[in-house]
């Protein structure tokens, strides 16, 4: 790519992936992907983006379909759901990590360290000065596409971009 931002944005693209990686986690378990979409495979998850958004009537997805195009990358940071077997937890909804395998509910540990990892993440792009949004939309379009590993079951992608104006603001 050719704007002169680009290797900037890149290298911070790789620095919140590591951040994400090393931000703590229950148990230790590291059950976290990530993944940096550019060109040609960030362009189809915004077409899915935008075609999910058409058929089941959601204009967020459109709407940040937009934005995904005009950002320059997308930090995709997803989970596995495995639990992790915390005694006396239940913070699932259910009694213990048997049942909550059962009912085929996600581990509470799980979400929660998906959350201090993109956290992490978009701190690390803020102290940068690289203008970036959290997107459940692109995680979700990311996942149902199969762009990243079956076993990824949650996850959010964080366009970023650099320019006079942040584009994720005054989104219509």
């Amino acid at each position: 790519m050719n704007f002169p931002y680009y290797q900037a944005v890149k290298t911070v693209a790789e620095l919140m992936c590591c951040s994400a990686i090393t931000a703590p986690k229950g148990k230790g378990v590291n059950l976290l992907y990530t993944k940096i979409f550019e060109g040609e495979e960030k362009e189809k998850v915004a077409d899915l983006m935008e075609r999910i958004g058409k058929e089941k009537n959601i204009p967020f997805f459109i709407r940040d379909a937009k934005n995904v195009r005009n950002s320059l990358l997308v930090v995709f940071i997803g989970t596995e759901v495995k639990p992790r077997g915390v005694p006396f937890c239940g913070f699932c909804g259910f009694e213990n990590c048997e049942k909550s395998l059962e009912a085929g509910a996600y581990c509470s540990y799980a979400v929660g360290d998906l959350g201090i990892a993109i956290g992490s993440a978009v701190k690390l792009a803020s102290e940068n000065n690289i203008d970036n949004r959290i997107m459940f939309s692109f995680g979700k379009a990311a996942i149902v596409g199969n762009f990243v590993p079956e076993g990824i079951k949650l996850g959010y992608g964080i366009p970023l971009s650099v320019s006079g104006k942040n584009i994720f603001f005054d989104r219509k």
